[in-house]
């Protein structure tokens, strides 16, 4: 069972997943980096580009899902270098560090919150997050085209992809193509008529919306949505 929450990290949201049933379902790109805790581990989820399914048995997770560019940040490392990858935060800090931070958790009452705390300690030693990438972020969900993000900007579109590759992972138009996926997953959960959601999410047509939701969700949009049930 999946339950979320807003963070008291602007932007983040604290979220848990229990097993429950026997299907996985895949985790699909969304612009965001998580810090996740399980069985004794503190994990990292770089920057999805294609559907993540879980590997192994199921088990339980708690994580905190950063705003979209603002993890690097937090956790000193370019978000180019963790695409697609699950990794043990051991592998980007010291492992003495880390060892002390997950005794920590493992002997919280909540590792929830105690995750969320770790996550706001990191903050306030990281300060403010860049306003220009929440921006980015703005303008491209809005259904904005790179070039008039980056003139918006007061950025040549060189220099956007080069601070989309370190926040994001990849550029401005695969960031782009990603949040234009969760307008129109939001949409059609909502009820919205598949050709009225590809018009609304930005999409040439239904066709469109078909091929991109294939091509980043690994799957049709009916059965994608079926399994939301």
């Amino acid at each position: 069972m999946y339950a979320e929450r807003a963070s008291r990290l602007t932007g983040a949201v604290v979220w848990t997943n229990s097993p429950a049933g026997t299907g996985t379902r895949p985790v699909l790109p969304d612009g965001c980096m998580d810090l996740m805790w399980s069985e004794g581990r503190l994990l990292v989820a770089g920057p999805d580009t294609r559907p993540y399914l879980p590997e192994g048995p199921a088990r339980s997770w708690t994580g905190i899902r950063f705003f979209p560019g603002t993890a690097p940040a937090l956790l000193g490392v370019p978000a180019h270098e963790l695409p697609d990858l699950r990794v043990g935060l051991a592998d980007l800090w010291s492992a003495a560090r880390v060892r002390r931070l997950a005794g920590r958790i493992a002997a919280a009452p909540d590792p929830a919150s105690a995750l969320e705390d770790l996550a706001l300690d990191r903050a306030a030693e990281a300060g403010p997050p860049d306003p220009v990438l929440r921006r980015v972020v703005e303008c491209l969900a809005e259904g904005h085209p790179v070039s008039a993000t980056a003139a918006a900007l007061g950025l040549g579109e060189r220099s956007l992809h080069r601070r989309c590759l370190t926040a994001f992972g990849y550029g401005p138009k695969t960031l782009a193509r990603i949040l234009r996926l969760q307008r129109a997953l939001a949409l059609a959960r909502s009820g919205t008529p598949y050709a009225e959601t590809a018009v609304r999410a930005g999409y040439a047509d239904q066709p469109h919306l078909a091929r991109e939701v294939r091509r980043l969700a690994g799957m049709p949009l009916g059965e994608l949505l079926a399994g939301d049930g």
